[in-house]
C-alpha cells in the first residue's frame, strides 16, 4: 500500500483570485510516498529493509559488531537494552539448575555416558548465579535491529546476502522483520520506541562486547579536519602535535592530489594559528602565499632574495655559546662538502678550522656578546681569505671562488635580505637550476633551522619533493636531524616524496619515516608498491588500496592508527588552493 507522508494546505488570499500553497517544514525533509510490503519499505526513490537478531553463540568476542559498522553501507543501528531484576532472575536459575541436577544424577544411576552439554550448561548456571549473588553481573533484555538502504530489492538483497555471511561466521544468527517493516523502521529510527520487541536475554559480559560501537576511527577534540574516513564516512580530525613528535611523510605518485591535500593541510593550520614554512620546488604554493598575505621568495641566481650560509642562531637560555657555534660550523661543512663536490678528510679538517677562524675574524666567538653577532656575520669571500692564508689550501681555494667570483658568487656571496615573520613563508626554488637545487635547498632549511633554534613556536616545515635531499648524504642526513630535534624546538617537518625509490635507497630514508609519527600514503604506481608495502607492512587489501585509490585518497597513519582516507575542500579552500570554482 502507498500513504503520503503530508498533504499541501491551500488557502486563498483575501482580496485575491488565486490559492497561496503554504509549505510546512516537514514537507521539506519529508519523502513523497511510504510503500509498505511485507519484505521492505519504499522511502521515496529508496528501499529499506530492517532486520533483527535472535540468536548469539555462546561466547561473544569483542569489536564483534565492527565489521558491519564499517560495511561502506548506509544503514542504521539500534540497541534496545532492559534492565531485569535479579531476584527474579535467580529464581529461575535456581529452579533451572535444580531440573539440570535431578537430570544428571538420573543419568548417573541409569549408568549412562556423561553428557559434556548437560555439564557445561550446570557449571554456567552455578558461575552466572554467583556473579549474580555478589552483583559482578546483571541480566538484560537486548535488542539490535538494523535497518538497511539501497536503490532497490536487488542491491538489499547482496547487502544482505554479505551482512549474514560476516555475521553467521560468527554464530550469530539475523531475520528480517517480515510483515513488520513499518515497526522495524520506526524501532531503528531515532524515536527510542522499540516496536518490534525481539529480546535476547543477555548478562552483562556479552553485552559489553557490543559497546562501544568499535570502528576505525581517527578523530580527536583537537587539530583540523584531515578528510573524511572511507570506512565509515566519520571525520578525521586530528592534531599532529598531540603525538611523541610533528612530523609528517607523504608518499605519493604525480598526479594523486598529495599537492592538493598539503596545501589543504597548510590552510588549515593557518586558521589555528601556526605557522608554515614551505620548501617549494615548482613554485606552485606562491599563489596560496598571495591569497593569505604570506612571503614568497623566489630563489635563483638572478634574485633579488639573498640568504648568507654564515647566518647564525640565538642562543636560547638553556644553551651554551660554544655549543650553538660548534653546531653551526658542523652544519657549514656539511654544506661546503656539497658545495665542493665532496672533501677529503684533511680538507674537512681545514675546512672546521677555516670556518673557526672566519668567525673569530669577524669578533664572533664564545666569549662575545651574541646580541652583536649579527651585524658582524661573515661571507663566502671571507672564507676564501681565511682559506688563502693557511698552508695547502691551494685547491680549496680555487673550487670556492665559483661561489665567491664566480658564476654561484651572487647566491652564496650575499647577506641575507629577506623577512621570515609572517605566518606563511614560501621559499620557491623552481628557476634553480638542477646542479645548484641541492645546496640551495640545503641552504634555506638552514636559515629556516636557524629560525626555529632562536623562538620555540609551533611551527611546520613542508619539504616538498624531498628525494633531492635525499640524493646526497649530508642534505639527507640535515633533513633527518631537522626530523628528529624538531620536536624540541615546537618543529613538525612534512616530508613529501614521488620519488620512492631515490628516498628509500638513502642511508636516512628509513630514519626519517621512523621518526614521522603521521603517514599519508596516496595512490602508488605498480613499480613502487613493493617497497612502500615492505616499509609500512601493509596488507595484501592495504597494497591494492593504494593501487587503486582516487585523486585525493590513501592511508593516513597516526602513531598506531590508520585508516582510509579523502581530503576535501569546501568550496571557498578549493578555490583559494585552485583559484577556480567548484
Amino acid at each position: 500500500m502507498k500513504l503520503p507522508f503530508f498533504k499541501k494546505k491551500q488557502e486563498t488570499i483575501p482580496g485575491t483570485a488565486f490559492n497561496v500553497e503554504t509549505i510546512k517544514a516537514t514537507d521539506i525533509i519529508a519523502p513523497s510516498s511510504l510503500e509498505i510490503t511485507q519484505h521492505y519499505l519504499k522511502i521515496g526513490d529508496r528501499t529499506a529493509k530492517t532486520f533483527f537478531i535472535f540468536s548469539y553463540p555462546r561466547y561473544l568476542s569483542s569489536a564483534w559488531l565492527s565489521p558491519i559498522i564499517n560495511l561502506d553501507t548506509p544503514m542504521d543501528v539500534s540497541f534496545f537494552v532492559f534492565p531485569i531484576d535479579s531476584g527474579t532472575i535467580l529464581k529461575q536459575l535456581r529452579r533451572r539448575v535444580t531440573e539440570v541436577q535431578a537430570e544428571l544424577a538420573e543419568r548417573q544411576e541409569k549408568g549412562l555416558i556423561r553428557d559434556p552439554a548437560l555439564e557445561t550448561a550446570f557449571q554456567d548456571i552455578e558461575t552466572l548465579r554467583g556473579r549474580l549473588q555478589t552483583a559482578q553481573e546483571r541480566m538484560f533484555r537486548f535488542g539490535l535491529y538494523l535497518t538497511l538502504y539501497a536503490d532497490n530489492e536487488q542491491e538489499i538483497k547482496s547487502i544482505e546476502t554479505e551482512l549474514r555471511s560476516i555475521l553467521e561466521s560468527r554464530l550469530i544468527y539475523l531475520k528480517p522483520a517480515l510483515y513488520q517493516q513499518r515497526q522495524g523502521f520506526i524501532s531503528s529510527s531515532p524515536y527510542g520506541t522499540d516496536q518490534l520487541q525481539v529480546y535476547t536475554t543477555l548478562n552483562t559480559e556479552p553485552l559489553s562486547s557490543a559497546f562501544p560501537f568499535i570502528s576505525f576511527d581517527l578523530s580527536s577534540n583537537e587539530g583540523i579536519l584531515y578528510g573524511i574516513n572511507l570506512h565509515n564516512s566519520s571525520l578525521v580530525l586530528f592534531d599532529r602535535f598531540s603525538l611523541e613528535n610533528a612530523n609528517l611523510i607523504v608518499f605519493a605518485k604525480s598526479g594523486s592530489g598529495k599537492s592538493f591535500a598539503i596545501k589543504l593541510e597548510v590552510l588549515r593550520l593557518l586558521m589555528v594559528e601556526l605557522e608554515v614554512i614551505i620548501l617549494d620546488p615548482e613554485n606552485e604554493y606562491k599563489p596560496l602565499a598571495e591569497s593569505v598575505d604570506g612571503s614568497f621568495f623566489n630563489i635563483s641566481l638572478a634574485s633579488p632574495h639573498h640568504l648568507n650560509p654564515f647566518d647564525l642562531p640565538l642562543p636560547k637560555q638553556d644553551e651554551l655559546v660554544k655549543d650553538v657555534l660548534r653546531s653551526n660550523i658542523i652544519n657549514l661543512v656539511g654544506l661546503l662538502r656539497i658545495m665542493l663536490g665532496g672533501l677529503t678528510p684533511e680538507e674537512d679538517a681545514i675546512m672546521d678550522r677555516a670556518l673557526t677562524e672566519t668567525y673569530a675574524a669577524k669578533d664572533i666567538t664564545a666569549e662575545t656578546d651574541p646580541g652583536l653577532w649579527d651585524k658582524n656575520v661573515p661571507l663566502m669571500s671571507d672564507l676564501e681569505a681565511v682559506l688563502q692564508g693557511m698552508e695547502g689550501t691551494d685547491a680549496l681555494v680555487r673550487r670556492l671562488r665559483k661561489f665567491t667570483k664566480g658564476t654561484y658568487a651572487d647566491f652564496f656571496n650575499q647577506k641575507t635580505n629577506i623577512s621570515t615573520d609572517k605566518q606563511l613563508v614560501v621559499f620557491g626554488i623552481r628557476d634553480v637550476e638542477d646542479e645548484l637545487r641541492p645546496m640551495a635547498m640545503f641552504t634555506i632549511m638552514r636559515h629556516i633551522w636557524n629560525k626555529v633554534k632562536s623562538e620555540f613556536k609551533k611551527r611546520v616545515l613542508v619539504v616538498d619533493e624531498a628525494w633531492w635531499l635525499m640524493r646526497n648524504e649530508d642534505s639527507a642526513s640535515f633533513l633527518f636531524g631537522l626530523c628528529k630535534r624538531g620536536r624540541k624546538y615546537g618543529l613538525g617537518v612534512t616530508t613529501i616524496t614521488q620519488d620512492v625509490g631515490d628516498f628509500m635507497r638513502s642511508a636516512y630514508g628509513q630514519p626519517i619515516i621512523t621518526n614521522s609519527s603521521l603517514q599519508f600514503l596516496m595512490k602508488q604506481s605498480p613499480a613502487t608498491i613493493k617497497v612502500v608495502k615492505e616499509t609500512f607492512n601493509l596488507t595484501e587489501r592495504e597494497k591494492n588500496l593504494l593501487l587503486e585509490v582516487g585523486v585525493g585518497e590513501g592511508l593516513f597513519f597516526a602513531g598506531q592508527k590508520h585508516v582510509a582516507i579523502k581530503a576535501i575542500a569546501s568550496p571557498s579552500e578549493h578555490k583559494i588552493i585552485t583559484g577556480k570554482d567548484v
